[in-house]
Formats: structure tokens, sequence, C-alpha cells
């Protein structure tokens, strides 16, 4: 007997217990992944779970409705205090997001680049009394070098470069280089020469100071009007390298002609500046996802001109969404595609989606993806989720996209409210 009432007791401090854990936490709602992230994370929390409970989960994190409605209407830092039973277990410090909303582009737009210093392109000998040499070869000056400084001036473009050298030439003295290469700082010594017949001295290198191209704007911040483009760097055509960015502009452009693509064979839009050459904005970076900087005033593509939200990596769902391009003059357009997959990426990095173009007018047009689509922006669901980038070479219709998650952290545009957060 005394057994059974053990038994019994047993039993009903559990549920004694149960009753204690189970009411408390009905108290709680889930934040949803979207909203929040945690102390010391650099992405949104994966996915909250649609239910009133607790756990070790960490897909989620519960608040009580009153908490919750303080960090809705804050947007910003809170401590919140995780409760089982009635019991405090753990302090969990939530970051709520900011609503972001961006205006999409598709607009075709010139590129013009200024780089930092003069960027070595090539070597070239020197037919000189001596035999034929290239003053750059022997002074280890190597093709994606950077020419920052010459005798202590600093170099900003080519035309300040044939006098220093003319100098050096006549005087027979050598030039002191400071050349960038691979983010590293170096010295270097170069005699220039002078080839036969010639009075002019010579560096025996090929030099470059711009660059320019075309492609597509990607969206922009109107408050701050911080824009991004062409989802993937500008390398130079000869070196294979990034361009480091000393300054440039975006300008107007207009589509002339397509270029179809085929399999082995990518398309190209040729396009040119406008007349007027209208300066946009300026660029200020050139990164892995396209280049970013500010505009001069706001853009319409006359199409989809109003702010949109934006969906973060791991809210990107395959199925249908649309991009806006510009496949004639000036006139932007939407178009069918779909998602073929997207990697819900953690950290930014780029090729985070696969898209195949499936509308018959676009494929008609250009065969799928071609060159020059670059920046292009992808809708899906009413948000604007990243970038057109890239083109299968095999498969013209299909290619990869950027999520627009990195673009709008290389534009500086503070999605996780940090800037409220340090100055708290």
């Amino acid at each position: 007997m005394r057994e059974i009432r053990k038994i019994i007791g047993v039993i009903l401090l559990v549920f004694i217990i149960s009753i204690g854990f189970v009411k408390p936490v009905q108290e709680y709602v889930s934040i949803p992944k979207e909203l929040v992230l945690m102390e010391g994370q650099q992405q949104p929390l994966q996915k909250a779970l649609p239910v009133f409970k607790m756990s070790s989960n960490k897909d989620y994190v519960s608040v009580n409705e009153e908490q919750f409605a303080v960090l809705a209407k804050r947007q910003g830092d809170a401590n919140v205090t995780v409760t089982v039973g009635g019991a405090p277990v753990k302090n969990v410090d939530v970051r709520v997001l900011k609503d972001i909303k961006v205006v999409p582009g598709g607009q075709s737009i010139g590129v013009k680049l200024n780089t930092l210093g003069v960027l070595v392109v090539g070597h070239h000998l020197v037919d000189s009394d001596d035999g034929e040499k290239s003053p750059g070869e022997l002074a280890e000056i190597e093709v994606g070098d950077i020419i920052t400084k010459i005798n202590g001036k600093k170099i900003e473009n080519m035309s300040q470069v044939t006098p220093l050298v003319q100098e050096a030439g006549e005087n027979e003295t050598s030039l002191k280089l400071e050349v960038i290469r691979e983010n590293e700082v170096l010295q270097k010594k170069l005699t220039p020469l002078k080839a036969k017949g010639e009075s002019s001295y010579r560096l025996g290198l090929y030099i470059r100071d711009s660059a320019a191209g075309v492609g597509t704007l990607t969206f922009y911040e109107p408050k701050s009007k911080s824009y991004g483009a062409l989802g993937h760097v500008i390398s130079d055509m000869d070196t294979q390298k990034p361009i480091v960015v000393n300054d440039g502009q975006i300008v107007s452009s207009l589509v002339t002609s397509i270029e179809k693509g085929s399999n082995g064979d990518p398309g190209e839009k040729l396009a040119r500046f406008t007349n007027d050459r209208k300066i946009l904005g300026t660029i200020t970076k050139n990164s892995p996802f396209g280049i970013f900087g500010k505009l001069h005033e706001q853009m319409k593509n006359n199409v989809l001109d109003k702010a949109m939200p934006i969906t973060l990596a791991h809210q990107v769902k395959e199925g249908p969404a649309k991009i806006l391009t510009v496949v004639d003059g000036e006139e932007v357009k939407e178009y069918d595609i779909e998602i073929v997959s997207s990697v819900p990426q953690k950290f930014p990095a780029t090729k985070g989606m696969v898209i195949k173009v499936t509308d018959p007018v676009l494929l008609e047009a250009t065969g799928g993806i071609i060159q020059g689509m670059s920046g292009s922006p992808i809708i899906q669901d009413g948000k604007v989720i990243g970038a057109v980038t890239h083109v299968f070479v095999n498969d013209p219709t299909s290619g990869y996209a950027c999520h627009i998650e990195w673009m709008l952290q290389e534009a500086g545009v503070d999605i996780y409210n940090k800037e409220k957060a340090k100055a708290s």
C-alpha cells in the first residue's frame, strides 16, 4: 500500500511540475527568423517554429508578447530573459532587422573606372645600343603591379609618367618606383632606356590608367542614394586581375544591338554611352559583388519604380521569378526566369543562385543570358532577391546570380541596424 502511495505521489508531482512548465511557456511567442539576430551572429536565425514552446533549438528564440512589441517598435537591440516554468534560464541579446527597401534598376549603364595609380599590363623590349631589353622586366616589375609613386610623387594617370621617365633618362639616373602587388607595397628601381634612332626614353612596360564598359544597374537605396550594379568584379582584360579603383563614374548608356548567345559562344549586348554622356553617379568600390557608389539623382526604369522589400539569402525559394533588363535602346522590360536552386548562404559568397531564362521573348532576342546583362535585378514575390552575374558557356539559357543581401552590405546599406547598435 505504501509503495502504491509513493507511485501515485510521484505521478502527481510530475503532473504538477509539468503544469508549471506548460503555463508560462504558452505566454511566449517565437520571433520569425527574418527579424532577429543572435548576439555574435552575422546572419539571421535559420527558422522560427510556429509553436508556443521552449527548447534549446537554435532555430528560434522566444519572448513574451510585451517584449516582442517593444522589439518590433524599437528595431534595435534588447536583452531578453528566456524562462522555463517561470524560472530564468539565460539571457539572449536579440536584434530586430530594419525594414529595408530598395528601388530595382534594370537600366543599361556605362562604366568608366580610373585605376589607383597606373596598372602594368605587359612588358615590351626596347631595342637599345646594348641590345633588346625591358627595363621594367629587369627591375622585376610584374604584370598586374600597380605603380602608385615615382620618385616620391603620387601617380594618378599615365600623363604624369612620361616627363619623369624622360628626365631620368636624360640625367642617366634610375627611377624609384612604389609598387602595390597583392596588397603588398614594394620599392623598385628602374633605369629607362632609349631606343635606337629615338630621342625618348622608355620603361619597357605597357601601362593603363582607366577602363570602360557597360553593364546593368541592380538597385539603389532611396534615402542614401547608395547603389549597386553588375553583381561581379570588373577585372582588367589583360591581367585578369580585379581593378583597384581610384574613382569613376557611371553614365547613361543605350543598347544598339544584340549578339545572340549559343552553346559554347556567349552572346553580348552591344551598347554605347549616350550622346550627352550624362554622369549618373560615382564609383567608389569594385568588389566581387559588383561596383558601388552614390547616385547623383534618383533613377527610373518605368516598370517598377517604387521601393521594394528585399529577400535575404536564406529566404530565397526555387520557382518563378522575373528580371529587369534592356535589350533595345534604353527601355527596361520585365522577363520571366526560374530560380533553379539557391544556397542559403550564411556568409557573403558569390554564385548563390542558379537561374534559367524561361521567357520566350527574351530567349528569341538574346538566346538567354548574355554579357552586359550582369546586374539585372531579380524579383520574386514582390521582393528584390539578387542580380544576374554569369552565364553558363555551354547553356546560355542558364547562369549564376548573387543574393541581394551581400550587394547591400557592399554598398554600405545598414541591413542589420548596426549603426543604432553602436550608438547605444
